[in-house]
């Protein structure tokens, strides 16, 4: 990695959200970075929180460092990197995205450096999506290891038999049907903190980040089972969601998150959800469905596995050594 030019390449310090213009000047940079790596550099909830209107000091820290027109044949003051933190109090989440044109560059170890400036390291964790050598380089040089690995499995197979779907049969007493929005927001929250109480991030999942995954053009409420008792109480569900084509890439569906409350465990609905979401998005013509889970839930990745998912790629979180 060069060593940074913080005297040539200039970074802003915005605290809180960005506002509309330099919004989409970062989403210029995270397609970029998205279309060469194959991965998006950035998690959705740092997403959610970027485009949030109430974004501020307290929840959002954005820092944008801009290449010198000597930087490149093609330089005019472009931005070559962004790093958001996510904030919770004292802590917090970073994840850097830096355009390809500008890789190499120091550009990394440039806002990293800015970020210890403007506020330390203290209580920061930071996401590398895809897992890149030079983001463990530049962890490392920061006294950070890997605490964390998430992996992306992915299912790639024809649409199955009449007489594979046939068996998705569900507990006495227990139906399956989809999401009513402005019905079952506050039910499925509830059943969603249940079922992820000890998940850092699903489980803390707010009445306005549903509401804003719910904005968004991918939503689709008849792609998001519930399996509901027969007093209509939310059990588990089942929520996936369709990725558009992009660069030459076909469009890819996706399983989201599944989640079963901890008085339906042993019912089996687990993978009577997971099936149900995975024959709904293949009927809809996706061939190739994926899915995010953490490499140490021995559970869940036997599960997929047994369903026809092998790894595909994984992020890796970084934390202090001492952590």
């Amino acid at each position: 990695m060069s060593p940074a030019k913080t005297d040539s390449w200039p970074v802003t310090v915005i605290p809180g959200a960005p506002g509309p213009e330099l919004l989409r000047e970062i989403q210029t940079v995270i397609d970029a970075a998205e279309d060469t790596d194959g991965n998006p550099p950035f998690s959705e909830q740092t997403l959610v929180e970027l485009k949030a209107t109430a974004a501020g000091p307290h929840s959002v820290l954005t820092l944008l460092t801009y290449a010198p027109e000597d930087a490149s044949p093609t330089a005019s003051e472009d931005l070559a990197g962004v790093a958001v933190v996510v904030l919770n109090g004292s802590e917090g989440v970073l994840e850097i995205a830096v355009h390809p044109t500008y890789r190499n560059e120091g550009v990394g170890a440039i806002l990293a450096d800015k970020l210890v400036e403007v506020r330390g390291l203290q209580g920061i964790k930071a996401w590398s999506h895809g897992d890149h050598e030079a983001a463990a380089d530049l962890a490392a040089s920061y006294g950070y290891r890997a605490i964390r690995e998430l992996w992306r499995m992915r299912l790639v197979r024809q649409t199955p038999s009449s007489a594979e779907t046939a068996d998705l049969g569900t507990a006495d007493g227990v139906t399956l049907r989809t999401f009513v929005p402005h019905q079952d927001e506050e039910a499925w929250l509830a059943a969603n903190a249940a079922a992820f109480a000890h998940h850092p991030e699903q489980g803390a999942m707010t009445l306005a980040d549903l509401q804003a995954r719910m904005a968004e053009d991918w939503f689709d409420p008849a792609g998001f089972f519930l399996a509901v008792d027969a007093n209509d109480e939310i059990l588990g569900f089942h929520w996936t969601k369709v990725h558009p084509a992009r660069s030459g890439q076909a469009a890819i569906g996706e399983v989201y998150v599944v989640g079963v409350t901890p008085a339906a465990q042993g019912l089996g609905l687990g993978k009577v959800l997971t099936r149900q979401g995975i024959d709904h998005l293949q009927k809809a013509g996706l061939s190739a469905i994926m899915l995010y889970v953490d490499a140490d839930n021995e559970a869940a990745v036997a599960l997929y596995r047994k369903l026809g998912f092998t790894k595909w790629d994984s992020d890796v979180m970084y934390g202090p050594m001492s952590a």
